[in-house]
This record gives structure tokens, sequence and C-alpha cells, in this order.
């Protein structure tokens, strides 16, 4: 089979880290995969350290000559290369490829919507995913919900696809935990909560440091121990930092910055967090703490309940439900087990294998 995978996002983000992820796993698979990129852009850089040489187009400009360019140029491309499957994971230049599937007819048309914004409940939309895209698929449930009540999309054509995790690089690592845990003073005795991500208000980390904050001063829980295993982007490390110090946390606590061997890292966590407000349409993350075999809490956004128990999940923004969980995970090894083995039977099913036999099976029927 051969698949274009357009990839025209400027961060390396979820979206994008799910579709150079498929297209990664497509090729290992034998199957020929082009990807396109938005040029000099992190999303660009990760695919080329993937070993790809992605195309460039002008898909993302407003420019009425540039897109009709990009038009003639992707005409070409489809001509000389023949996909039978081309996939779009960004709405940018969506509409050129729902015209060029109107014209050519020789490619199914897919649109994989990883995006934390629902999409407009208007008429272009509405044409593109209904008359235009051979399939849509979401990565979420929610996502899914809302194309089939809102934009009308026939359930016949929406899938709803969760992203996979590379369970061979992310294993549970002892050496890498003991280690880890001796470079940031932690020992055995600690209970180390640990949220994996960039620094973004999105993500939690003010809500988990005055979660930790309160459990460690105010109920005396001195076996805390608080791991940011992250770095600065929207959020910068400075009023991250001033956080922790409004909180009186900074002994116990740690940011680690990009670090060399991520599974390590997640290795040396007790307990996992994932306290995003909003977002987490695809939850990256959380499969990567999951397929390490390490207990992970969460708020209910995004893609989170469609893998997570009730039991282990708390109000998004909540700073005293989240210090409730912490509590009782660090204080409760019967839940924290059961929390743990229940995680453990749903990422069984969310391998990068499994990922791409749901894709291929989807790609295979059009």
């Amino acid at each position: 089979m051969k698949t274009i995978q357009i990839i025209n996002v400027r961060w390396f983000n979820a979206t994008a880290w799910y579709g150079l992820y498929l297209a990664r796993l497509l090729r290992e698979a034998g199957h020929e995969t082009l990807v396109i990129t938005e040029p000099d852009t992190e999303a660009d850089a990760k695919a080329k350290e993937w070993g790809f040489t992605p195309l460039h187009f002008d898909l993302n400009s407003s420019n009425p000559f540039k897109l009709v360019r990009a038009y003639v140029q992707l005409y070409k491309l489809i001509k000389q290369f023949t996909p039978d499957i081309v996939n779009c994971h960004r709405g940018e230049g969506f509409i050129l490829w729902g015209l060029l599937r109107k014209s050519l007819g020789s490619f199914k048309l897919v649109r994989t919507r990883g995006d934390q914004r629902l999409p407009k409940n208007n008429l272009p939309n509405r044409w593109l995913h209904t008359n235009v895209a051979d399939a849509v698929v979401a990565t979420n449930s929610v996502m899914a919900n809302h194309f089939i009540s809102k934009l009308h999309v026939p359930e016949h054509k929406l899938s709803t696809i969760l992203g996979g995790v590379d369970t061979e690089k992310f294993v549970f690592n002892h050496i890498g935990r003991t280690a880890f845990r001796e470079k940031l003073g932690y020992d055995e005795s600690h209970f180390v909560v640990s949220m994996l991500g960039r620094f973004d208000e999105v993500k939690g980390q003010k809500e988990l440091i005055e979660a930790v904050g309160k459990l460690y001063n105010e109920k005396g829980m001195k076996q805390l121990r608080l791991m940011l295993l992250g770095f600065e982007t929207a959020t910068s490390q400075d009023e991250v930092e001033s956080w922790i110090t409004a909180n009186n946390i900074g002994e116990i606590t740690c940011i680690t910055g990009k670090v060399p061997d991520v599974s390590a890292a997640i290795s040396a966590m007790d307990l996992g967090v994932v306290a995003s407000k909003w977002s987490e349409t695809i939850a990256r993350a959380a499969f990567e703490i999951m397929a390490c075999k390490r207990p992970l809490i969460s708020t209910g956004v995004g893609v989170m309940p469609d893998f997570m128990d009730e039991e282990a999940m708390f109000e998004a923004g909540s700073v005293d439900a989240l210090a409730d969980k912490l509590e009782r995970a660090a204080n409760d090894n019967t839940y924290l087990q059961r929390i743990f083995d229940l995680q453990q039977k749903e990422i069984a099913k969310l391998s990068g294998q499994h990922f791409l036999e749901k894709t291929l099976s989807l790609y295979l029927n059009l």
C-alpha cells in the first residue's frame, strides 16, 4: 500500500506525533509512505530524525496564488506517486486534498482529527467530512460524538482510533529507575509523584504543585517527592519555580528538563499524574507512563475516559480533588494496585502494533 501522511504541524505536539508515528509504523511494515510537513519546524525535524525525507508545500498559506500553485504541485505528486491513501492530520490544506479527491478519484481521502478544538459546524466542514472524505478518524470518543451529532458524519464513515505506544522503547527499567532516583536524591522510602510533559497552563503543573504542597506542608506527608519531567514552552521554568517556592516544596521538587533516557526517568516514578485542564485528545504521555508499568491518575478530559477507570480520575482544575487522589495513592496500596492492574489491561490494547492494525484495517476496507 502507498500512503501520504499530511502532517503540516508547526510543533512536535500530539497531533504531529500521531501522524509521524503512524507513518513510521507503516514504513516499517513495508508500506511505501511519504510525509508532508511544514519546513523548518519541530515536526519537520522529527520526520528527518526518523529517516523520512519530508516534502513541503504551501498548505498553510492563506495566499490564493500560493494555494493554486500548491494544488498544481500536489496534482503532479498524485500522478507520479499514485497513492492509495492520503491521510490529513491537520485541517489546513484539507480543502485542496478534497478538490484533488473529487478531480482525480484515484485515491481515498482520510481526515484524522487529533486537534483539541472541535471542528466548526459550518457548510464547508460538513461538505468536506460527509461528502468528500472517504473516512474520518477521531482520536477520542468526544471528537467522534461531535462529528456524528453536530456535523452529521455517517457512522459508517467514522472510526475512533486511539494512538499507540512503542512498547519496545517504553518499558519498565529497574536499573534505570534506581540510577535516576539516586541522581535526584530519592530513595525507596520516598513516594515520587511525577508529571511528564511540556510546561503549559493546559497541563496543570500549577495545580499539581499546589496539591503536593498542601499534602506535604499541611498534612505532614513528608515521604512525598515531586519530579517534573519536562521543560518550558508556553510557561517558563522561572514561573514554574515561583510556584514551587510559593508552596514551600523547593527541597522536595526536581525539574529534570529533557532527559536522554525517558523510560528510565518514567520508571523512577511511583505515580504518574496527568492534570490537564483541557486537551489530551491523544494522551501520548499517559500511554508512555502506563507502558513503563507506572500507575497513573488523571483528569477526565479528552481521551482519558476512553481508557482510564473512573476511580483513577479527578476533576480538572481542582487542587483539592487532585490532592485527595494523591493522598489515597500514597497511602492505600490496595487502591494503587487496583488502578494499576486495570491500566495494564488497557495498555495491552494500545501498542503501536494495535494502532497500525486498526489503521490498516480502515485503509484496506475503503
